[in-house]
């Protein structure tokens, strides 16, 4: 694991291969294990770079007062490209990550070749409204806590509403690994909380309002079985940006890395090996 001071905070993350660069982000309680499976086989063609972001799985919390809005996770995302001095770069998001994703790609698209959106919040769904429960529960104190002492047990993670609808494959030692540092950590479970009460649709559809603006190349690749991030939204994704395709992940739940990396790393390495405008380069007139 490498480490890298931002305006914000401490970031590790892993970093394999060489070539253009491949930015992964996961999503609330994962980390950069999420894409085990895949990176690998992306670094075979790229460079490809794993952060643990800071969304509740990882082992530094960032200090006190950072901005732990969509929008200020977003800045923290634009930041690492830029400390890092990253261009061309190939953006992945999952889950939360793809709704924080979004928000670079309309706000700081600077250093971005392409965007790749994998099952994610998206529009009306940040989150989901299976999830929008855990967003009130964030404001009473306690709340985190009790939420990761409750899945200690395996059984408990494998639950619809805990991990069990966002994997088909279980990894019980995986899941562990993403709840284990909150119950640690008090820091954590109250950063965890402000992540929480920072979810709102007013953050993705604002996003939205803009994807016309972002000329660069999109992927949606969208598992049809998910539970919570339904096709037709995939589908909308792929209508709404100005230069998007819609490709499918069968067999697979939300966490398409991990259900499926073969199929996930073929179509990310397609994409990217795709020639795009240049990064940074002004679109071209209607």
């Amino acid at each position: 694991m490498k480490e890298i001071l931002l305006p914000q905070g401490t970031v590790r993350y892993r970093e394999l291969g060489a070539g253009e660069p491949i930015v992964l982000v996961h999503g609330l309680l994962t980390n950069g294990e999420l894409w085990r499976d895949v990176a690998p086989r992306l670094a075979k063609d790229y460079r490809v770079l794993v952060p643990d972001w800071p969304l509740g799985s990882q082992e530094l919390a960032l200090p006190a007062g950072a901005d732990l809005s969509p929008v200020g996770l977003a800045q923290l995302i634009a930041d690492f490209l830029a400390a890092l001095g990253l261009e061309g770069v190939t953006l992945v998001g999952n889950d939360t990550g793809g709704a924080l994703c979004q928000l670079v790609a309309v706000s700081h698209p600077e250093r971005l070749a392409r965007l790749v959106l994998t099952p994610c919040d998206a529009f009306e769904d940040f989150p989901p409204a299976a999830f929008r429960p855990l967003v009130e529960l964030a404001r009473i104190p306690g709340a985190v806590l009790a939420i990761v002492q409750s899945l200690r047990s395996p059984a408990a993670r494998r639950l619809p509403l805990a991990y069990g609808w966002i994997m088909k494959r279980p990894d019980d030692a995986l899941t562990e690994s993403w709840v284990a540092p909150a119950r640690a950590s008090k820091e954590l479970r109250r950063q965890i909380a402000a992540i929480l009460r920072g979810f709102s649709k007013r953050y993705t559809l604002q996003a939205a309002e803009h994807f016309g603006e972002f000329k660069k190349p999109v992927l949606v690749a969208w598992a049809p079985e998910d539970r919570f991030f339904k096709l037709s939204q995939g589908e909308r994704l792929a209508r709404t940006f100005p230069d998007a395709r819609l490709e499918l992940i069968e067999d697979s739940y939300t966490f398409v890395s991990l259900d499926q990396p073969e199929r996930t790393a073929e179509l990310i390495a397609a994409f990217a090996a795709e020639v795009p405008a240049a990064a940074g380069a002004p679109a071209a007139a209607d």
